[in-house]
C-alpha cells in the first residue's frame, strides 16, 4: 500500500487491486495552488473547507467518485470503511468529526481527521487493532502535539504519521519531543506491506506533495 500526503489533512492511499481513497481534500488559499487529484471514493472528517472540498478530486476509470462525510460501514471495491464518531463532552464548545478506518486486507489505516480533543477510551477501543495512524498534531482546531501523544498511547498503531502542522517544524518538533524520536524517518511516501515483520512503534514524517 502507498500513502501520500498533500498537506493539511489529505492523504491519498492506494492499493493495488483496490480502490484510491483520498482523504479530507481542502479547498485552496487565497492565492493558493488548488488540489487536483484523482481517486474512487472520498472521505470527509468535517464540514470544514479545510476538510470537505470534495470538487479537487476527480472519478477515476472505475467511474465517478463517491463520498463517505458520516459514520457507518462500508465495502466500497475490496475495502472496509468504518466512519466512527467522535463526540467531545456536552459541555465543550468543540466540534466533532468522523473518524476514518479502512481495511484493506487486513492492513488497518485510520485518519483521525479533524479531531481536537482526546476521545474516551470506549470511542478509542471502536477502533480496534491499528497498523497506520494519521493523526493531527498543530493545535488550531485539531489535536495539540500533546493530545496526540495521549491519543497515540491509547491507541497504540504500529506505525504514526502527523499531519496538519503545516510548515510550522516548532510544533512537529514538540511533537516529536512528546514521543520521544530524536530523528524521525523522513520519507515523500509511505509504503506498508501486508507481510512486512511487527516492530516498535515508528513515527514516520511525510514530505508534503502539494
Amino acid at each position: 500500500m502507498e500513502i501520500t500526503w498533500y498537506g493539511q489533512s489529505c492523504f491519498r492511499l492506494v492499493e493495488r487491486a483496490a480502490i484510491a481513497i483520498v482523504t479530507d481534500p481542502y479547498a485552496p488559499r487565497p492565492g493558493g495552488e488548488p488540489l487536483r487529484l484523482k481517486a474512487d471514493l472520498v472521505t470527509v472528517s468535517s464540514d470544514d473547507p479545510a476538510h470537505n472540498h470534495v470538487a479537487a478530486v476527480s472519478g477515476t476509470q472505475r467511474g465517478d467518485v463517491r463520498v463517505i462525510a458520516s459514520p457507518g460501514e462500508y465495502e466500497i471495491g475490496g475495502v472496509f470503511i468504518t466512519g466512527i464518531a467522535m463526540r467531545p463532552e456536552k459541555r465543550s464548545n468543540l466540534k466533532p468529526c468522523t473518524v476514518f478506518s479502512f481495511s484493506f486486507d487486513g492492513l488497518n489505516v485510520v485518519h483521525l481527521g479533524s479531531l481536537a480533543f482526546v476521545p474516551a477510551q470506549a470511542q478509542i477501543d471502536a477502533l480496534e487493532t491499528v497498523d497506520v495512524l494519521l493523526v493531527p498534531i498543530g493545535g488550531e482546531g485539531v489535536l495539540s502535539p500533546a493530545q496526540a501523544a495521549e491519543v497515540i498511547s491509547m491507541i497504540e498503531p504500529g506505525i504514526v504519521v502527523p499531519m496538519d502542522f503545516g510548515t510550522k517544524k516548532d510544533t512537529l518538533s514538540r511533537f516529536l519531543k512528546e514521543m520521544g524520536v530524536a530523528s524521525p524517518k523522513v520519507q515523500d511516501m509511505l509504503k506498508v506491506s501486508h507481510s512486512q515483520d511487527a516492530e516498535d512503534m515508528q513515527v514516520i514524517v511525510l514530505e508534503a506533495k502539494h
